[in-house]
């Protein structure tokens, strides 16, 4: 938590409030969480959300690896820049931008009756959702046959 210092300089006060304001840390510290995801079975699928705020197609890369596992990788590179100023306005200079990188993967184990040929994955208002389609149950072979009595 942060304690901000107080100055008793009354020569000064707003040149030291302005300095104070770049000076102190009072940015939200960064933390590294994996991101919220939701799970939910029918009877004809499983339906995979992962909640990114932001998220672009471009970011995210879902694949099923050798072991047969679904791969889901995040990569969110974001730059807040300064714009171009448009005619008859002011030029506006950034004394600090904000940058940001996060970085998620996680490998998850399918159930056995996903069928992996059919999945599919889209991106819609900052949530990646993974279609997991449920493979067709066989129907129970009947074996109707004579066994020859020895």
């Amino acid at each position: 938590m942060y304690f901000p210092v107080i100055r008793n300089n009354r020569n000064n006060w707003l040149d030291t409030a302005f300095n104070d304001l770049f000076d102190m840390d009072w940015t939200p510290r960064h933390v590294t969480t994996a991101p919220a995801v939701n799970v939910k079975e029918s009877d004809k699928a499983f339906t995979m959300e992962v909640a990114a705020p932001g998220l672009k197609k471009e970011f995210c890369k879902v694949n099923i690896n050798n072991e047969g596992n679904l791969v889901v990788k995040i990569e969110n590179k974001s730059e807040h820049e300064d714009k171009p100023c448009k005619e008859g306005c002011e030029k506006v200079h950034y004394i600090r931008r904000e940058f940001s990188y996060t970085n998620y993967e996680q490998t998850y184990i399918l159930p056995d009756e996903v069928d992996k040929e059919h999945i599919s994955a889209k991106v819609e208002d900052g949530i990646l959702s993974i279609e997991l389609p449920k493979l067709a149950p066989e129907p129970e072979k009947k074996v109707d046959r004579v066994i020859d009595i020895a």
